[in-house]
């Protein structure tokens, strides 16, 4: 059902500061920021030849981004993104299977402007997974 691996989401304390180590240290190409005021993030996207690195920055006190790097200071790996072809079938193939959809359980515009479910870290081996219809 999944498909191919489209980004794994970092969390970090400061998005200049992450951007630098990807362009300026690793030499890739990083995208302009792009505030997500819905999801409460400002996310750049690191572009490599096979997949993406989104890093993520708190964007505003009630960001959820904000109580992770709380916890996590120097930031750290925040969620994988797999491709779907119908982010529905997927959401309903989730619950039939027992597993909890974050949120209101309807898919929200993600930083590609696609639609994008949440699911829960602990119905997942520990990991927050995000479900991006292509």
């Amino acid at each position: 059902m999944i498909g191919k691996l489209n980004h794994v989401a970092i969390a970090v304390p400061d998005l200049q500061q992450g951007t630098a180590i990807y362009r300026d240290t690793l030499g890739a190409r990083v995208s302009q920021p792009q505030a997500l005021p819905e999801h409460g993030v400002t996310v750049v996207f690191v572009e490599l030849p096979n997949t993406k690195i989104e890093l993520l920055e708190a964007l505003g006190e009630k960001s959820p981004i904000a109580a992770f790097i709380e916890k996590n200071p120097a930031g750290g790996i925040h969620h994988v993104c797999y491709e779907v072809d119908d982010i529905m079938a997927a959401r309903d193939r989730m619950i039939a299977n027992g597993a909890r959809v974050l949120g209101d359980g309807e898919p929200k515009t993600g930083a590609h402007g696609k639609p994008v479910l949440f699911l829960h870290p602990k119905d997942f081996c520990g990991t927050l997974v995000e479900l991006e219809q292509v």
